[in-house]
């Protein structure tokens, strides 16, 4: 199972929310690069970055910033917010960008999600937010009526292969994560999921990897690493079974 440390951006700085809110926001550092960087030295072998402006104006808002951390580590890159047209899509994939993730963009246009899906197979990613089960957008403001479950299967019958599934409830709360939704996400079939949202300890950890034989392949982690809750060296090392602790 890999850990993929977050990097959330906003106004040119890593920054973490509690529960997908702009108002309860935590500034780490303004100096992103050596952020990134630390967390490669770290062993992350893929960086997860979120930006958190575009994702509430609907179009990439910290494009240059996420192209500079891409081309500075020598792991791959994926990145989610703001990314609501094909355009936005070519222009990260062609400059670099391992994957692209679409949230929002999926609910509203689904149409797009299916053509990004099929032209640019197994680089795009699902992300979906979720909020006691259904599907929320626009950085997680608005709560759908579409179920999660059933925004997967669609997704799947487009040829998309990998999810990302936040509980807006446990993200940046160190609450744990939803395993009991994750388990439900992954018994879709024929995706990977990546669990995001709440991871708090090793402990944490360990029970994510009981899901992994599910299809659970990985975990996103951002707050936890910040506050020192986790040491990311010492869980990457868990997660490969390295240590028993």
């Amino acid at each position: 199972m890999l850990i993929i440390p977050a990097i959330d951006l906003k106004d040119g700085a890593c920054v973490r929310l509690e529960q997908g809110d702009f108002n309860r926001e935590t500034v780490y550092t303004s100096d992103v690069l050596t952020v990134a960087k630390r967390w490669v030295d770290a062993g992350a072998e893929r960086l997860h970055l979120v930006d958190l402006d575009g994702a509430r104006q609907g179009l990439p808002a910290q494009q240059d910033l996420v192209l500079k951390i891409a081309q500075a580590v020598p792991v791959p890159v994926e990145v989610g917010g703001g990314i609501r047209d094909e355009k936005s899509v070519a222009s990260y994939l062609d400059q670099g960008i391992q994957w692209v993730i679409l949230g929002s963009a999926a609910v509203a246009n689904p149409d797009l999600l299916a053509s990004v899906g099929r032209k640019y197979p197994g680089r795009i990613i699902l992300g979906v937010d979720a909020r006691a089960g259904m599907v929320a957008t626009d950085g997680g403001v608005k709560t759908s009526a579409l179920r999660a479950v059933d925004l997967v299967k669609q997704a799947v019958d487009w040829g998309i292969t990998e999810v990302i599934y936040t509980d807006i409830a446990r993200d940046g709360m160190l609450s744990g994560p939803n395993l009991t939704a994750l388990a439900e996400i992954a018994q879709v079939g024929g995706v990977k999921v990546i669990a995001s949202g709440g991871v708090s300890s090793l402990a944490d950890l360990k029970r994510l990897r009981e899901l992994e034989p599910l299809g659970v392949t990985g975990v996103i982690v951002g707050k936890a690493l910040y506050s020192g809750n986790i040491e990311l060296k010492t869980a990457i090392s868990l997660l490969k079974g390295e240590e028993s602790q």
